[in-house]
């Protein structure tokens, strides 16, 4: 990337983020970065066309991620990774190997159907496999390595609400 294609402060910080935080949406960058929206909108558009960021749509939200630097099957990881839930069922099924839908309702203290529905995304994006057992169903991750490597190089740019609301509450003191 040549200087001049980011000689714009605002343009430069929105690649800056994107680099930064690969797989970052739409409005945490509006929320992160206090950009109008059109600015930010306008911005965005400038450095897809110039081949500078490249976007994925995970179904839910449209992420965006620094050119080049990532695969689609890197894109379909970090787009889970980015799902609070998600990420949280990848990494107990990464360090607990295979697991039930009811041991990661149990783990997750989360409703089945909630851990049910997260895992029919992770299934219909390729990153699980699941297998019948009687009554039971078992996950597994299809490409730990991937999954792993992803994680673990990103983990600072990952935000957990949890964590978030602990530090908004210890802010308050």
């Amino acid at each position: 990337m040549s200087e001049p294609d980011l000689e714009l402060a605002s343009r430069r910080a929105i690649y800056q983020y994107v680099a930064n935080n690969p797989g970052v949406h739409f409005r945490r960058l509006l929320d992160e970065l206090e950009y109008a929206q059109g600015t930010l909108q306008y911005q965005l558009r400038w450095l897809v066309d110039e081949g500078l960021v490249e976007v994925s749509d995970d179904g839910q939200y449209t992420r965006y991620y620094p050119a080049a630097e990532f695969d689609e099957a890197d894109r379909t990881v970090m787009n889970a990774l980015r799902r609070e839930y998600s990420r949280r069922i990848l990494a107990h099924l990464l360090a607990d190997g295979p697991l039930t839908t009811s041991e990661l309702s149990e783990r997750l203290d989360k409703a089945r159907s909630t851990v049910s529905w997260h895992l029919s995304k992770l299934f219909d994006a390729g990153l699980v496999t699941k297998e019948r057992d009687g009554r039971c169903v078992i996950y597994e991750v299809i490409d730990a390595d991937r999954v792993t490597y992803l994680y673990t190089i990103h983990r600072q740019s990952f935000t957990d609400r949890v964590v978030d609301r602990l530090l908004d509450l210890w802010e308050g003191y």
